[in-house]
């Protein structure tokens, strides 16, 4: 029956494999999805038709999985929200060519064999493209397979194994327990059917009976959430609101206590540092002194106290403002700017504008108003801020980068992941603090995530929520830094790891053709 209208089922196929990702988890949609595709890639009487059965997937799955990004149209008065649609989709139209090379080279390498060398081809290859989909174009990797192995908060799951396979070859891992559904399918003889079968379950299932040991740290943290709704977030007549709001969560409760304060992205709407055109410090919530405005979140924190606050700086050159960049700044108790650090990782028509002298004239525009663009920062750094620690930064979605959110040289005491959700409705907030927690296993360090309007969390080294904060509620999180891992094997070789296991497989899938019955 699949084969009556393999077209049209390749693409349910990849909208149900989109359905095991948070916050709706339903893996075993996922892995039938793809042992539904793995199926019709063995039966592509071609390499056209196998290339589009997995373009056609692949539309599915991101159209589908990518579905949250629609709402940040809803925010921008100058498109219309219907645009969003059109957006998903030609975005779709574009990331389904990973799955579409991943399916067409395992039909040319395997398709001889089919069965076991297939799945294992198919896995590397799936792998290969995922770490491609990750850099090409300035990448967009947002739900991997791999995070259908990831267990509920409380527990890692399967994703526990993350450290020894990082999160592109925990993607061929779904692949292959996907493969056993296929090949239980086929196969004629009882027991391997069963075991086929209940191999993935168990897979899944098992690990999540483990519940790993709460290991605080000896810093205190503050954590605060204010609550701002999206549509207030760039209103100037509420930021002194916005700060008070903001303000009267972080307030110390043992006086002289060292601590560290965590605001999210877009915590401060002041400008923060001097040296720029009078008129941008009018739009300030105090005065239009960058001086004061700091002094006034040192009186706010306490003496003891380090506050780390997302905010933007400006970029001026001969006195005129020329760009600017989302930043974190690093404020102590006496309103001193101890360190800072730019988000590297920008959001193409988000943070800034592509191909801007073009699209500009076209009425094309960025989704955050404004017509300055954000410039892109040096990369992965270690603030050292002891004695508050060694801290390492990640502005928003650059955390979801498996094997780009740390400096490798200068490994730090745990990640601050500032962040403003309120762009991406339901299913966007919950999909962006998965991926921190599977980078949190992969790279053994704790996570602390500010969010504006949720979800905020301290996440462990093994990437489970500890403590959080739901969507659209103010409150703050007190507790202790969670103490880091020892440096993974992941930690160690980033990517290389992944690709490693890739290269495995396809050898795996080599010498599974070469055994195949003559």
């Amino acid at each position: 029956m699949l084969l009556r209208r393999p077209l049209l089922i390749a693409a349910l196929a990849g909208v149900a494999s989109a359905t095991g990702f948070a916050p709706l988890s339903w893996w075993p949609a996922t892995l039938a999805g793809l042992a539904v595709l793995l199926h019709l890639i063995a039966n592509a009487p071609d390499w056209k038709r196998a290339a589009l059965i997995g373009w056609l997937f692949g539309v599915g799955h991101f159209a589908f999985g990518n579905g949250w990004i629609a709402t940040a149209f809803t925010y921008q008065a100058e498109m219309p929200a219907w645009l969003g649609w059109i957006a998903v989709f030609l975005l779709a139209l574009y990331l389904a060519v990973y799955p579409m090379l991943a399916a067409l080279g395992a039909w040319a390498l395997a398709r001889r064999g089919g069965g076991w060398a297939l799945v294992f081809a198919f896995a590397g290859l799936w792998t290969i493209t995922e770490w491609l989909r990750s850099w090409v174009f300035t990448g967009f990797v947002w739900n991997p397979l791999g995070m259908v192995a990831l267990g509920p908060w409380s527990r890692p799951g399967l994703a526990l194994i993350a450290p020894w396979l990082g999160t592109y070859a925990l993607s061929a891992l779904a692949v292959l327990l996907a493969g056993c559904w296929w090949l239980a399918a086929r196969e004629t003889r009882l027991p391997r059917k069963i075991a086929l079968t209940a191999t993935p379950v168990l897979a899944l299932l098992a690990p999540q009976l483990y519940a790993p040991p709460a290991e605080p740290g000896r810093m205190p943290f503050t954590l605060v959430q204010p609550n701002i709704p999206q549509e207030e977030l760039t209103d100037a007549s509420k930021y002194e609101d916005q700060f008070q709001r903001t303000a009267g969560l972080s307030l110390p409760r043992e006086p002289g206590q060292r601590r560290l304060v965590l605001w999210p992205e877009s915590g401060v709407p002041d400008y923060l540092r001097p040296g720029y055109p009078k008129a941008f410090y009018a739009e300030s919530t105090y005065a239009a002194d960058p001086r004061l405005a700091r002094e006034r979140i040192g009186r706010v924190i306490g003496p003891g106290s380090l506050l780390l606050t997302g905010a933007v700086d400006l970029v001026v050159r001969d006195r005129r403002v020329i760009g600017a960049d989302n930043a974190v700044t690093a404020i102590d108790s006496d309103g001193r700017i101890r360190a800072g650090y730019i988000k590297a990782h920008l959001v193409p028509y988000g943070e800034y504008l592509p191909m801007r002298g073009l699209l500009e004239p076209l009425g094309l525009s960025r989704l955050v108003a404004g017509s300055l663009d954000f410039r892109s920062g040096p990369g992965p750094q270690t603030l050292d801020l002891r004695p508050w620690g060694r801290i390492g930064i990640q502005i928003c979605y650059e955390i979801i980068f498996s094997g780009q959110v740390v400096d490798r040289a200068n490994r730090p005491d745990f990640l601050f992941n500032p962040s403003n959700d309120g762009w991406f409705g339901r299913f966007g907030p919950p999909q962006h603090l998965a991926q921190a927690r599977m980078r949190a296993i992969e790279e053994g360090l704790p996570i602390l995530r500010a969010t504006t309007n949720g979800i905020s969390a301290a996440i462990d080294a093994n990437g489970v929520v500890r403590q959080q904060i739901p969507q659209h509620r103010a409150a703050r999180i007190d507790g202790m830094v969670p103490r880091a891992h020892a440096s993974t094997p992941f930690a160690r070789t980033g990517n290389l790891l992944p690709l490693g296991w890739a290269i495995v497989l396809l050898a795996l899938s080599a010498i599974a053709l070469r055994r195949r019955p003559r």
